[in-house]
Parts: C-alpha cells; structure tokens; sequence
C-alpha cells in the first residue's frame, strides 16, 4: 500500500462545508483540488453548482471544473481516467491531491476503479430502444432487461429509461451484463491510499443550509444563468439542465409555475438530493466523520489536520 499515491477525499452531502475546509486544508498540506462534482464540469453553469468563486480557485488550484459545454457527453469512465492522469501529475509537484465534492459515484470510481467495458455508445441502438419505450411503453424495455439482467432490473424502476437503456446496451455490445461487471468491480483492491473525510451536520442545520444557500443563488442570478444557457439553444433533456437547479427553473421559465413555486421546488430537490448522498456515503465504512454541528469549524480542521499526519505521515 505504500507505493500507491496518496489521495485526500472530502466528502458529503451539498451545503455541508466541503468547500471551506477543503481551501483551509489544501493551504496547510499544498493541496491541489480535483472537483468531483457531476455538475461542476460545465461550463456556463456557476451559480446552479455553487462552484469555488475564480478568486478563491486562483489562490488554490483547482481541477475539473468548466472542462466542458452543456451539451456535452462526460461520463464516470471519463471522470476516471481525467483524475488517473491528473494525481501522478500533483504528486510530482510536491502536492497532495484532494479529491472534494458530493458525487459518490466519482469518488468511488477514482478510489476504487471501475471495469468500464470496452465499448463505444450507439446512438443508433438507443434511438431504436427510445422508439419502442414510445410505441410499448416503458415496461416493455424493463421486460427486455429482466431477461438479460435481473439483477439489473430489480434495482430500476420501469421509468427510469436511461439506466435500462444502458443496461440493454451494455449487455448487446459486449455480451455481459452491467451486474457482471459489477461483481468483478468488487473483487478489485483500492487504487490509491485513499484518506476519506466525511462532513455531516444535524438534520435541522443542514437543511436550514440548503434553503440559505437556494435563496442565495436566486439573489446571485440564477435565473439570469438558466436563461443565457436556453438562448444558446441547449437541449433542455440534455444531463446538464435536467440537473439540479437548473431543471427546476427551466419549469418556471416555461410557465409551468411561478418563481416562489420553482425556489420552493428546489429546496425541496435539494433536501432529498442530500438525503441520498447520505445514504450512498453512509454505505462506506471507510469515512472518518466530522459533524459541524457538533464542532467547530477549528476542532474539524486540527481533527482532520491529525487524522492526515497519521495516514500519511505528513502534516
């Protein structure tokens, strides 16, 4: 484990405080940090992702934030290899690398690798199962999926198109299902000597936070940001403005409601997106835990600052 590169995670749910301690620590340890946030990647979209200020990201590199446009594809696997050749990179700088944000799929494919089959997407084949969702209903491709991948279709709702398009894809192109590759994920060893900090608050806090933080982006212009992306004539079912805050604005500017409605939705969104990041990260049993609710943000620091020394015998 000693000849692995050293990897410092800062994890948890949104509006928890990764951003603050994350700046705090990479000043002490030279720290350089890789965003793993799904959304922080396109460009245009600052507000809806409450992205580091270009100030503070001056003052500490940052990596993988604005790498590409909306309409843009990025998958897990790109995430992957973008942060397997960034982290070599640091490390020869003299600095450590930190991997910070809220996307527990990213983390868990940088620190544990994920077996991504050898294929490229087919745009043809989706188009082709998208048309019979359409003509049999969506229950049609789950039954499709149930014969190739059971395992697969008991984790999916029937609605959930995407994930059973991929799964049915995968399985066509490659002649194993995503549930085999999965299982061979499992037996692999880390990748990296991976040092993981978790940041939680109490209930009331937290969600206290995420409505603090929602009538702050409103105040900021995220309306403004939603419409200066729809003029440049996105696909409003692109992954990028289905995301959160964003999609949720889009309904309001299409007069589905008004705007106390849509801040009162995404509140709301906001609230279960970090109920889920939750519970994705509560799963992993290798997180140190930080309460800032608990503690001040001083204990966290010198806590996590000693947790590092020990883990990496650095400091």
């Amino acid at each position: 484990m000693d000849d692995m590169y050293p990897l410092l995670v800062i994890l948890g749910p949104t509006a928890a405080g990764k951003t603050r301690l994350s700046l705090e620590l990479a000043r002490e340890v030279r720290g350089e940090i890789i965003s793993a946030d799904s959304m922080q990647i396109y460009r245009g979209m600052d507000i809806g992702t409450a992205k580091a200020s270009l100030e503070k990201r001056r003052t500490i590199k940052h990596h993988l934030i604005d790498i590409v446009d909306p309409d843009q594809e990025f998958s897990v696997a790109d995430f992957q290899k973008r942060v397997d050749r960034l982290i070599p990179q640091i490390i020869a700088r003299g600095h450590l690398p930190m991997l910070v944000g809220g996307t527990g799929l990213y983390i868990k494919a940088v620190v544990e690798g994920f077996l991504f089959p050898e294929m490229e997407s087919d745009p043809k084949l989706r188009k082709k199962l998208k048309q019979e969702a359409e003509k049999y209903g969506n229950q049609y491709l789950h039954n499709q999926l149930k014969e190739i991948d059971p395992e697969l279709a008991d984790k999916l709702h029937p609605n959930d198109l995407r994930r059973i398009i991929r799964g049915i894809e995968v399985y066509q192109q490659t002649g194993k299902t995503i549930t085999y590759f999965k299982k061979k994920q499992a037996e692999k060893p880390s990748r990296y000597r991976a040092l993981k900090i978790g940041l939680i608050r109490d209930r009331e806090e937290l969600y206290a936070r995420i409505n603090k933080r929602v009538d702050l982006m409103i105040e900021e212009g995220l309306v403004d940001e939603v419409k200066g992306l729809l003029k440049k004539g996105y696909d409003l079912s692109s992954t990028a403005l289905q995301g959160l805050g964003y999609k949720e604005i889009i309904g309001y500017l299409k007069g589905e409601y008004d705007l106390n409605v849509a801040i009162r939705i995404l509140k709301r969104n906001t609230r279960h997106f970090a109920k889920r990041q939750l519970t994705w990260f509560k799963r992993d049993p290798d997180i140190h835990w930080f309460n800032l609710s608990k503690l001040d943000q001083q204990e966290v620091y010198e806590g996590v600052l000693k947790l590092i020394d020990n883990f990496f015998g650095t400091s």
